[in-house]
């Protein structure tokens, strides 16, 4: 599938009723009322606040696709993506995916954490390292669901934090992927290279339009993590992480690579397209690493010395409205790392309209340098 189809398909199809962070239940009540007419749609459990778990199913094809979104309740962008895809599907109900695929689609599979806006579901439990213990609603309501569908194929979909560069570079990780390891030793079996294969057919897609901005996670084996358990279970899991384009804070721009990467994926199961020596470019996707920051201050006098600033913003949830508070991550020379936005100070004070002396965690909304007034907020 041409690049120049995969947007056009997107600016077609994009869910206008949503955009930027804060994505949860009440959010997508509409739409699950609209797609009934398309889709099945049921209520698969409850939350620990007794919030209602949903699931689409589309498709009539052999091949079983499992796809569920928000395990982490700020992890958005790729639930955003699923309802561009349910508007697509809608309209084309002769796709050849939905011929050869059956998809169920849980689109928030953590309604607590969502309307909260935190990792973690109401009692405060990453559902991401409740594989084995089960502990939980959400994790029992996914579980029973991989067992009673018994998929093909399993797509984890997240969202990551804006720090990750793909390898030792100053390109952002604006996507990473990872097929699990699905044993101790990361052995590279059969079953982990249809998931890699899968990845590189996204991957080759991305780098015409992201080219140098993908990466993969690290495949330490965890079993008690979602992926890495039903991998082991010889199911092809792929996760995704919808990361961070320039100035895209709300993970709207990356929203349509996320959306186009679904398609690849989709399609290239759907026409059998899986090729397992294509795990040999997968190992040559750059592993993610932690270089950036969101602001650098570069070269600041602070105590008679020339040193630089690191800004990262933290997301806060204040009035349904998700707002990124600046604050100092690192007071120290940052050569070899990078970051999203750069101020020069050219060697002058940028903190002294500071009540307290400045320290790791202050939030700080702007600097003062050479009597110049600059906010540090997201533009």
């Amino acid at each position: 599938m041409k690049n120049s189809l995969l947007k056009n398909l997107y600016i077609k199809h994009k869910e206008t009723s949503l955009s930027g962070r804060y994505i949860h239940t009440k959010s997508i009540a509409p739409l699950l009322n609209k797609h009934s007419k398309f889709f099945k749609i049921e209520t698969i459990g409850q939350s620990v606040l007794s919030e209602n778990i949903y699931s689409i199913t589309l498709g009539t094809g052999p091949n079983k696709i499992l796809m569920w979104s928000q395990m982490h309740g700020n992890e958005s962008t790729t639930t955003k993506a699923l309802f561009d895809l349910l508007n697509l599907f809608s309209e084309d109900k002769s796709n050849n995916i939905l011929k050869n695929c059956t998809i169920l689609i849980v689109p928030i599979l953590n309604p607590d954490g969502a309307l909260a806006y935190t990792r973690l579901n109401a009692n405060n439990v990453d559902l991401n390292r409740d594989a084995q213990a089960l502990s939980q609603p959400e994790s029992v309501v996914l579980n029973t669901l991989f067992n009673d569908f018994k998929p093909h194929f399993c797509f984890n979909l997240h969202g990551q934090r804006t720090i990750f560069s793909a390898g030792n570079t100053n390109s952002t990780a604006s996507l990473s992927f990872l097929s699990p390891a699905q044993d101790q030793e990361c052995t590279i079996t059969d079953n982990r290279k249809v998931a890699m294969s899968l990845i590189v057919k996204i991957n080759n897609m991305l780098q015409e339009e992201l080219p140098n901005q993908v990466g993969t996670y690290d495949d330490a084996y965890n079993i008690n993590c979602v992926g890495d358990a039903f991998q082991s279970l010889n199911v092809p899991t792929v996760l995704f992480e919808a990361g961070h384009c320039k100035n895209d804070y709300n993970r709207e721009e990356v929203r349509r690579y996320v959306f186009q990467s679904y398609l690849v994926a989709l399609n290239a199961i759907a026409n059998n397209q899986i090729e397992l020596l294509d795990f040999e470019d997968y190992l040559n996707i750059p592993e993610n690493k932690k270089l950036f920051y969101d602001i650098i201050i570069k070269n600041v006098l602070v105590n008679n010395r020339h040193i630089d600033i690191a800004v990262h913003y933290e997301e806060r949830l204040i009035d349904e409205k998700v707002n990124f508070i600046p604050k100092i991550s690192k007071i120290d020379n940052l050569d070899g790392f990078f970051a999203h936005k750069y101020i020069e100070a050219n060697g002058y004070k940028a903190l002294e309209h500071l009540v307290d002396v400045p320290q790791i965690g202050s939030e700080i909304d702007f600097v003062i340098i050479d009597n110049v007034k600059l906010l540090l907020n997201v533009e």
